[in-house]
């Protein structure tokens, strides 16, 4: 049986290692969750670490305000 294109993005997904930046716990830094080479590529660039580093100011805020999830733009426009 063949599988639905959400089923295989999904799956696709779910294949990436995902991880923060310093390797740990979001819980523990406030860093966003991005799949490992997307979070290599934005770290070798100097523009890529603002993008980053604005990312986590965002995720931070929306966590101290109580939210699970914040619009951080990371992955906007992203095709999954």
């Amino acid at each position: 049986m063949a599988l639905k294109k959400s089923q295989k993005s999904l799956k696709r997904w779910s294949k990436q290692k995902w991880r923060t930046a310093s390797g740990k716990k979001s819980s523990e830094t406030g860093e966003v969750y991005a799949p490992a080479a997307t979070i290599k590529k934005l770290k070798s660039t100097a523009k890529g670490k603002k993008k980053l580093a604005a990312a986590n100011k965002k995720k931070r805020a929306a966590t101290k305000k109580g939210k699970q999830h914040a619009k951080h733009g990371l992955h906007k426009g992203k095709k999954r």
